[in-house]
């Protein structure tokens, strides 16, 4: 956890995390989602649910190194953000054609999918293609 931002007087706040890509040194993704307090919670009656807001922004933190070679799409990290029905997700693609990593954030929730999701894309350097299995 990087930090958080109070955003009322009812605890509900802002986090942001730093999650390091764990297939490929040199990768660091902060993502950001919308945590409810406990006056929240109590005031609207919904207790278990967060609001599926998220943001990543990716970024080049180190020399890029790919110990193994890559899937095209695979889930990067995973977090749950309410007690029973929603997780965060995290999804590393490969564009291959433009030697891109593009990391996309979303909320999975049991019962009814989330529109809202948002990309960040890292292109690496052509003389390093990206490896694929």
């Amino acid at each position: 956890r990087v930090g958080e931002v109070g955003v009322d007087w009812t605890g509900n706040d802002i986090v942001i995390d730093a999650v390091q890509d764990p297939k490929i040194q040199g990768i660091t993704c902060h993502v950001t989602y919308f945590d409810r307090g406990v006056i929240d919670r109590l005031r609207k009656g919904n207790w278990f649910e967060d609001p599926s807001n998220s943001s990543i922004a990716c970024r080049q933190t180190g020399p890029i190194a790919f110990p193994k070679p890559l899937r095209a799409q695979e889930e990067m990290f995973s977090e749950r953000i309410s007690l029973v029905f929603k997780k965060l997700r995290v999804v590393r693609m490969v564009d291959k054609p433009r030697n891109t990593l593009v990391y996309l954030t979303y909320a999975e929730r049991v019962i009814e999918g989330s529109p809202q999701n948002s990309v960040s894309a890292v292109p690496v350097d052509r003389a390093s293609p990206i490896p694929l299995r």
